[in-house]
């Protein structure tokens, strides 16, 4: 809104919901390569195979990578499948240069030329596999960091808790147990979904009252200096510390500092700490604090 010199809070609130639904996206797009891949490698050996004058290997090819238990678990997961159709996630279908490109760069990799040694499958071993394929070559992959980076403006930031996500949920799995492995869900609840509006809305329509908050406590700092992001965060935890009583203080000033180290420049998680602190002892003196529950203070 700010870059944008917009006021206008419903089209700036739907592409805030856009953005968070986009995030299931972006993990069924990344989960999605896993499965890709070994089908355009199954592809690949089953036209070999067809070939007039195929070579011994073509006809005998060591088929451990397809065969790869994990793998096939994630390609036959109908949780996987359903969400796949429900958000019709058809990107590398329509873009299977990237698959390729993927393919290719698993087969240079020392991950997979170790893993195939030999042709037997073992479960362990195979899910150690496709941990260290999509943390080793796939996540770090400059092609499709580009690729995300042009298809959606905050994938870039989505990213990382994505790919952490992932390997997490790579790790439990029991090939067993088809429930072992699932789409998670985008929220918790519908009060974790709610929450996102009202901090959004609730900042975006009292910003000059939550700004004059700040600004008249630091009379050694002129606002115009201080950065954009930075105000923006404070407005946030402001907003927070007045209009969310079920907030701890402790916990909303750790996520900003959080927040703040991860958009704002190497001074500003700080000041912002600075900031707060005093704000935090001026609210509590003057009891405009609402907070309830037992340890929100």
């Amino acid at each position: 809104m700010h870059q944008s010199g917009s006021d206008d809070l419903q089209k700036t609130e739907k592409f805030l919901i856009a953005s968070m639904e986009n995030l299931q996206d972006l993990y069924l797009l990344m989960i999605s390569t896993l499965i890709e891949i070994r089908e355009k490698e199954q592809t690949f050996l089953d036209i070999s195979r067809k070939k007039h004058l195929a070579t011994a290997e073509e006809k005998d090819p060591n088929t451990k990578f397809v065969d790869n238990i994990v793998l096939k678990f994630l390609t036959e997961n109908k949780s996987i499948a359903n969400a796949v159709e429900k958000r019709k996630i058809n990107d590398w279908k329509q873009n299977d240069d990237y698959i390729l490109l993927l393919l290719e760069s698993t087969k240079n990799s020392v991950v997979y030329k170790t893993y195939m040694s030999n042709r037997i499958n073992t479960f362990e071993e195979d899910r150690r596999f496709v941990m260290d394929l999509f943390s080793e070559v796939i996540a770090p992959n400059d092609k499709l960091y580009e690729f995300l980076e042009d298809h959606r403006l905050t994938w870039v930031d989505d990213i990382p808790l994505v790919n952490t996500i992932i390997l997490k949920q790579l790790k439990a799995i029991d090939h067993t147990k088809e429930s072992s492995f699932s789409v998670p869900a985008l929220f918790r609840d519908e009060e974790d979904e709610e929450f996102a509006i009202q901090l959004f809305r609730k900042t975006a329509l009292r910003e000059y009252e939550l700004a004059k908050e700040f600004i008249d406590r630091t009379p050694n700092w002129d606002p115009d200096r201080i950065s954009e992001v930075d105000t923006i965060m404070l407005k946030m935890a402001i907003c927070e510390f007045l209009h969310f009583p079920s907030i701890p203080i402790k916990v909303t000033i750790n996520e900003y500092l959080e927040v703040a180290k991860e958009y704002a420049t190497p001074k500003s998680s700080l000041f912002i700490n600075g900031i707060l602190d005093n704000l935090v002892k001026d609210f509590q003196r003057t009891n405009k604090l609402t907070k309830s529950g037992r340890g929100l203070l």
